[in-house]
Protein backbone atom coordinates (compact mmCIF):
# COMPACT_ATOMS: atom_id res chain seq x y z
CA UNK A 1 0.00 0.00 0.00
CA UNK A 2 1.28 3.48 -0.84
CA UNK A 3 1.55 6.23 1.76
CA UNK A 4 2.77 9.78 1.90
CA UNK A 5 5.73 10.97 3.94
CA UNK A 6 7.02 14.46 4.55
CA UNK A 7 10.38 16.23 4.54
CA UNK A 8 11.37 19.76 5.53
CA UNK A 9 13.67 21.89 3.41
CA UNK A 10 14.51 25.53 2.72
CA UNK A 11 13.36 27.33 -0.42
CA UNK A 12 13.56 30.88 -1.76
CA UNK A 13 10.90 32.95 -3.47
CA UNK A 14 10.73 36.33 -5.16
CA UNK A 15 8.50 39.35 -4.59
CA UNK A 16 8.02 42.61 -6.47
CA UNK A 17 8.24 46.23 -5.34
CA UNK A 18 7.14 49.45 -6.98
CA UNK A 19 8.73 52.86 -6.27
CA UNK A 20 11.21 53.62 -3.48
CA UNK A 21 10.71 53.95 0.24
CA UNK A 22 11.89 57.49 1.08
CA UNK A 23 11.22 60.28 3.57
CA UNK A 24 8.23 61.34 1.42
CA UNK A 25 6.55 57.92 1.56
CA UNK A 26 3.13 58.14 3.22
CA UNK A 27 1.67 54.72 2.43
CA UNK A 28 3.26 51.29 2.39
CA UNK A 29 1.16 48.66 0.62
CA UNK A 30 1.31 44.89 1.02
CA UNK A 31 -0.75 43.56 -1.89
CA UNK A 32 -1.61 39.88 -2.45
CA UNK A 33 -2.52 38.94 -6.01
CA UNK A 34 -5.24 36.61 -7.20
CA UNK A 35 -4.94 33.22 -8.86
CA UNK A 36 -3.27 33.24 -12.26
CA UNK A 37 -1.12 36.31 -11.64
CA UNK A 38 2.59 36.85 -11.19
CA UNK A 39 3.51 39.60 -8.74
CA UNK A 40 5.45 41.64 -11.33
CA UNK A 41 2.31 41.94 -13.45
CA UNK A 42 -0.15 42.42 -10.60
CA UNK A 43 1.87 45.30 -9.18
CA UNK A 44 1.21 47.30 -12.37
CA UNK A 45 -2.32 47.94 -11.09
CA UNK A 46 -0.71 50.42 -8.68
CA UNK A 47 1.21 52.44 -11.28
CA UNK A 48 -1.37 55.24 -11.04
CA UNK A 49 -0.62 55.99 -7.39
CA UNK A 50 1.71 58.89 -6.58
CA UNK A 51 5.19 57.27 -6.62
CA UNK A 52 6.59 59.76 -4.13
CA UNK A 53 3.96 58.83 -1.52
CA UNK A 54 3.30 55.13 -2.15
CA UNK A 55 5.66 52.17 -1.79
CA UNK A 56 4.08 48.92 -2.97
CA UNK A 57 5.18 45.38 -2.10
CA UNK A 58 3.63 42.43 -3.96
CA UNK A 59 4.38 38.93 -2.61
CA UNK A 60 4.60 36.10 -5.13
CA UNK A 61 2.53 32.92 -4.81
CA UNK A 62 4.89 29.96 -4.84
CA UNK A 63 2.98 27.50 -7.05
CA UNK A 64 3.48 28.43 -10.70
CA UNK A 65 1.90 26.84 -13.75
CA UNK A 66 1.25 27.47 -17.45
CA UNK A 67 -2.04 29.27 -17.97
CA UNK A 68 -2.83 27.81 -21.41
CA UNK A 69 -1.92 24.82 -23.52
CA UNK A 70 0.51 26.85 -25.62
CA UNK A 71 2.90 26.90 -22.60
CA UNK A 72 3.77 30.58 -23.04
CA UNK A 73 2.17 32.49 -20.18
CA UNK A 74 2.80 31.60 -16.54
CA UNK A 75 0.52 32.25 -13.59
CA UNK A 76 0.58 31.26 -9.95
CA UNK A 77 -1.68 30.02 -7.17
CA UNK A 78 -1.35 30.46 -3.43
CA UNK A 79 -3.26 27.38 -2.30
CA UNK A 80 -5.41 24.49 -3.46
CA UNK A 81 -7.50 21.91 -1.62
CA UNK A 82 -4.49 19.54 -1.74
CA UNK A 83 -2.34 19.54 1.41
CA UNK A 84 -3.80 22.90 2.34
CA UNK A 85 -2.68 23.13 5.98
CA UNK A 86 0.97 22.57 5.13
CA UNK A 87 0.80 25.04 2.24
CA UNK A 88 -0.78 27.68 4.47
CA UNK A 89 2.18 27.39 6.84
CA UNK A 90 4.61 27.64 3.93
CA UNK A 91 2.88 30.82 2.71
CA UNK A 92 2.83 32.35 6.19
CA UNK A 93 6.51 31.55 6.77
CA UNK A 94 7.34 33.22 3.46
CA UNK A 95 5.30 36.31 4.39
CA UNK A 96 7.02 36.40 7.79
CA UNK A 97 10.39 36.70 6.06
CA UNK A 98 9.11 39.35 3.66
CA UNK A 99 7.56 41.31 6.54
CA UNK A 100 10.89 41.32 8.35
CA UNK A 101 12.97 42.07 5.25
CA UNK A 102 10.86 45.13 4.39
CA UNK A 103 10.64 46.28 8.05
CA UNK A 104 6.85 46.50 7.80
CA UNK A 105 6.41 46.65 11.57
CA UNK A 106 7.70 50.24 11.26
CA UNK A 107 5.72 51.18 8.14
CA UNK A 108 4.22 54.70 8.47
CA UNK A 109 0.76 53.80 7.13
CA UNK A 110 0.46 50.11 6.32
CA UNK A 111 -2.26 49.19 3.85
CA UNK A 112 -2.89 45.47 3.32
CA UNK A 113 -4.81 44.46 0.21
CA UNK A 114 -5.99 41.10 -1.01
CA UNK A 115 -7.50 40.56 -4.43
CA UNK A 116 -9.55 37.44 -5.26
CA UNK A 117 -7.60 34.47 -3.88
CA UNK A 118 -5.28 37.00 -2.24
CA UNK A 119 -8.08 37.91 0.21
CA UNK A 120 -7.67 34.53 1.91
CA UNK A 121 -3.89 34.97 2.04
CA UNK A 122 -4.02 38.49 3.45
CA UNK A 123 -6.63 37.72 6.11
CA UNK A 124 -4.95 34.52 7.25
CA UNK A 125 -1.63 36.32 7.57
CA UNK A 126 -3.11 39.16 9.62
CA UNK A 127 -5.22 36.89 11.82
CA UNK A 128 -2.69 34.14 12.51
CA UNK A 129 0.26 36.48 13.02
CA UNK A 130 -1.79 39.28 14.64
CA UNK A 131 -0.33 41.82 12.21
CA UNK A 132 -1.72 45.30 12.74
CA UNK A 133 -2.36 47.56 9.77
CA UNK A 134 -3.96 50.95 9.26
CA UNK A 135 -6.18 49.88 6.39
CA UNK A 136 -7.37 46.51 5.07
CA UNK A 137 -8.82 46.28 1.57
CA UNK A 138 -10.60 43.05 0.59
CA UNK A 139 -11.22 43.06 -3.15
CA UNK A 140 -13.48 40.48 -4.85
CA UNK A 141 -12.69 37.54 -2.59
CA UNK A 142 -13.81 35.61 0.48
CA UNK A 143 -12.44 35.36 4.00
CA UNK A 144 -11.55 31.73 4.89
CA UNK A 145 -14.29 29.89 6.77
CA UNK A 146 -12.06 28.98 9.73
CA UNK A 147 -11.53 32.63 10.72
CA UNK A 148 -13.95 34.25 13.17
CA UNK A 149 -14.52 37.65 14.83
CA UNK A 150 -12.15 36.81 17.70
CA UNK A 151 -9.30 36.47 15.19
CA UNK A 152 -9.70 40.11 14.12
CA UNK A 153 -10.46 41.81 17.44
CA UNK A 154 -7.00 43.38 17.45
CA UNK A 155 -7.91 45.32 14.27
CA UNK A 156 -10.55 47.42 16.04
CA UNK A 157 -8.92 50.66 14.83
CA UNK A 158 -8.27 49.45 11.27
CA UNK A 159 -10.34 50.78 8.39
CA UNK A 160 -11.72 47.76 6.49
CA UNK A 161 -13.19 48.00 2.99
CA UNK A 162 -14.83 45.21 1.03
CA UNK A 163 -15.28 45.96 -2.67
CA UNK A 164 -16.59 43.88 -5.55
CA UNK A 165 -18.27 44.14 -8.94
CA UNK A 166 -22.00 43.54 -9.10
CA UNK A 167 -21.50 41.28 -12.13
CA UNK A 168 -18.69 39.23 -10.60
CA UNK A 169 -19.17 35.67 -11.88
CA UNK A 170 -17.46 34.23 -8.79
CA UNK A 171 -19.65 36.09 -6.30
CA UNK A 172 -23.20 35.10 -7.18
CA UNK A 173 -26.13 36.76 -5.41
CA UNK A 174 -26.57 34.06 -2.78
CA UNK A 175 -22.84 33.88 -2.06
CA UNK A 176 -22.31 37.62 -1.81
CA UNK A 177 -25.24 38.13 0.56
CA UNK A 178 -23.80 35.60 2.98
CA UNK A 179 -20.30 37.04 2.60
CA UNK A 180 -21.44 40.60 3.26
CA UNK A 181 -23.18 39.59 6.48
CA UNK A 182 -20.17 37.57 7.55
CA UNK A 183 -17.84 40.49 6.88
CA UNK A 184 -19.98 42.73 9.07
CA UNK A 185 -19.65 40.27 11.94
CA UNK A 186 -15.90 39.84 11.41
CA UNK A 187 -15.29 43.59 11.30
CA UNK A 188 -18.05 45.28 13.35
CA UNK A 189 -16.24 48.63 13.44
CA UNK A 190 -14.85 50.85 10.67
CA UNK A 191 -16.25 48.57 7.95
CA UNK A 192 -17.47 49.72 4.54
CA UNK A 193 -18.82 47.91 1.47
CA UNK A 194 -18.20 49.41 -1.97
CA UNK A 195 -20.01 47.93 -4.98
CA UNK A 196 -19.26 48.91 -8.56
CA UNK A 197 -20.65 48.00 -11.97
CA UNK A 198 -18.39 45.34 -13.40
CA UNK A 199 -17.19 41.79 -13.18
CA UNK A 200 -14.21 40.06 -11.63
CA UNK A 201 -11.59 42.65 -12.45
CA UNK A 202 -9.31 44.89 -10.40
CA UNK A 203 -10.77 48.37 -9.87
CA UNK A 204 -7.92 50.89 -9.96
CA UNK A 205 -10.19 53.94 -9.61
CA UNK A 206 -11.56 52.88 -6.22
CA UNK A 207 -8.09 51.87 -5.03
CA UNK A 208 -6.82 55.38 -5.82
CA UNK A 209 -9.65 56.90 -3.76
CA UNK A 210 -8.89 54.57 -0.85
CA UNK A 211 -5.21 55.55 -0.95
Amino acid sequence: MSREKQVYYQISNTYSVLNEFTETTKNVWLVCHGIGYLSRYFIRFFNHLDPSENYIIAPQAQSKYYLKSDYRHVGASWLTKENTDADIENVLNYLDELFTEEKLAKAPNLIVLGYSQGVSVATRFLARRQIKCDQLILHSGKVPAELNPEDFKFLKDTKVTYLYGTEDEYLKKGIIKVEEERMKSLFPKNFEIIRYNGGHEFNTEIIKKLS
